[in-house]
């Protein structure tokens, strides 16, 4: 029994800080995995029903939520109502298009239309107010590319 217990202190020793670390990091991939999914379903969508779908970027309030051209001024604003919160450590610090304009107060949207493309935008990330994640929307990729440092776009 003791030998149970001797092996079993000394595997969750090794084990502890893996998970950890884990468990922090946790809530910055769910916040970027969220981002990756919907750009990937919005650019979907808009060749799916054929028409411009929009993801509003919240700087202000550092949350994000979509819509399309069909939806009324209420379904709009019930969109707006469910939008996706970023977790308390976790803020917008800008959007950056490819023309040197960055938004970094009030929304920034970035456009997906029905032929399968997109604005080109980066949106950056400011963690824990030390790491910096930089997430690239390119018009014609399908998938994100995302950099755990502040990236700019190439003149």
């Amino acid at each position: 029994m003791i030998v149970v217990i001797a092996l079993l202190s000394i595997i969750l020793l090794f084990s502890m800080p893996r998970f950890q670390g884990t468990v922090l990091q946790d809530s910055r991939q769910k916040t970027v995995r969220w981002v990756v999914y919907t750009v990937k379903k919005l650019r979907q969508d808009a060749v799916k029903h054929q028409k411009i779908h929009t993801l509003h970027v919240e700087m202000g309030d550092s949350s994000m939520w979509v819509s399309n051209e069909a939806m009324t001024e209420e379904e709009a604003e019930d969109a707006r109502q469910e939008r996706y919160e970023f977790p308390d450590h976790t803020e917008i610090a800008e959007v950056a298009f490819p023309d040197g304009e960055k938004t970094s107060f009030g929304r920034a949207d970035i456009r997906f239309y029905p032929k399968g493309y997109s604005d080109r935008a980066m949106i950056h990330l400011q963690v824990d107010d030390d790491e910096e994640i930089t997430l690239r929307i390119e018009p014609f990729l399908p998938n994100i590319s995302v950099y755990d440092a502040y990236e700019e776009f190439d003149q």
